[in-house]
């Protein structure tokens, strides 16, 4: 088959989340420059809908846009807990998705929340800030239960990385890479993603 024969990949229609056409508009008129892509968020939604009663830990809440793709993924049991430090940016996703039972939103800086919160409690980790990622990865990575994924985006160079991001991202690719707990996959698809499975207990 010719490749003109694929339709354009950013074009295919994900059947994206009901909320998120309006959590895109809020994001938009904040100002915000560091959302989630779709491809991204299609990849999110299907590990939180591959694991049945899905424990899902969001570092960074953000505007809310992945935290929808992920609230899209669980089922009824499913749990999402979504830590962001800054208020204003998480208050835009609690309009569109604080209705639904199934999210805890913590205000809290991420070291801290790694620091207290119960080892080995989540199924699923998307680390979307600097905490958990390219700091504190150990903190991050202790949360996640045996055969847990562990997941990272924007692993390819951006427009809005701060000065001195770009030689961080080499070495935490290498890191985790070493680590023998870990089934690594790193793929320069959508925003540069790495996902990695965590040995059973």
């Amino acid at each position: 088959m010719s490749k003109s024969t694929f339709p354009d990949r950013d074009q295919l229609d994900m059947n994206p989340p009901a909320q998120l056409a309006a959590i895109q508009a809020a994001t938009e008129t904040l100002g915000f420059d560091m959302p989630s892509i779709p491809q991204t968020g299609a990849l999110l939604r299907a590990l939180a809908a591959s694991k049945p009663a899905a424990r899902v830990l969001e570092l960074g809440t953000g505007t809310g846009i992945a935290t929808c793709w992920l609230l899209d993924g669980l089922d009824d049991r499913g749990r999402l807990v979504t830590v962001e430090i800054d208020p204003v940016v998480q208050q835009l996703a609690k309009i569109d998705l604080g209705y639904d039972a199934r999210i805890n939103f913590v205000e809290e800086d991420a070291v801290a929340f790694m620091q207290h919160a119960p080892k080995s409690a989540f199924d699923l980790i998307f680390a979307d800030a600097l905490p958990g990622k390219f700091s504190e990865l150990d903190d991050a990575l202790s949360l996640l239960a045996g055969d847990g994924i562990y997941v990272v985006d924007d692993l390819l160079p951006q427009d809005n990385w701060p000065q001195g991001h770009a030689s961080k991202v080499p070495v935490f690719i290498e890191n985790m890479m070493s680590r023998p707990e870990l089934t690594v996959e790193h793929w320069e698809w959508a925003s540069g993603i790495l996902l990695a499975r965590k040995s059973g207990a």
